[in-house]
């Protein structure tokens, strides 16, 4: 799953994984977060922080996908990067589900607005990001949700069960 979601964003530069098991095509870098198993907050801050300084925060948008999205294609990612350079006062764009709420782990994100959320969060938790929560970094944010309307299952579909991945292998198929 984690190969079809970096075949996603095949043109992106640099391509980060987060607490990865195995061996990760050439290019990729890897990290941890802190503490390991600390949760997406601290994955997202981990990953952020290999990325240059030297990027524009301001023109700099980065993709933050769970590894788990084994429909994610690059067309869909192409879409939310279309969404989010259609709006001048967005952070960010994700998906949403069929019922829906917003996937956080299936948009894209403007660099500078992504990190000064981080920002803002570890300085109301002394600086411990492990245990918070998505919805409390991205609530000072503005996110744009996109319903998924391309051909095909849902870009944003999770697989946290063996059903859900006997699901995704059906459609995939």
């Amino acid at each position: 799953m984690r190969d079809r979601v970096l075949a996603a964003v095949a043109d992106a530069a640099p391509r980060i994984v987060v607490g990865s098991t195995g061996s990760l095509p050439a290019g990729v870098r890897e990290t941890r977060e802190e503490p390991p198993g600390g949760g997406p907050v601290a994955a997202t801050a981990a990953g952020l922080a290999l990325v240059a300084e030297r990027a524009d925060p301001g023109t700099t948008i980065v993709a933050l996908l769970a590894a788990d999205l084994p429909l994610l294609t690059a067309a869909a990612v192409r879409d939310l990067r279309t969404a989010l350079a259609r709006s001048d006062t967005a952070d960010g764009v994700v998906y949403l589900d069929s019922d829906e709420r917003q996937q956080w782990l299936c948009g894209v994100w403007r660099l500078g607005s992504l990190r000064a959320a981080l920002g803002r969060l570890a300085a109301r938790h002394d600086g411990v990001l492990a245990g918070t929560s998505m919805r409390a970094l991205m609530a000072e944010l503005t996110v744009i949700g996109v319903a998924w309307g391309g051909a095909g299952p849902p870009p944003w579909f999770d697989c946290d069960t063996d059903d859900d991945l006997r699901r995704a292998e059906e459609w995939i198929r």
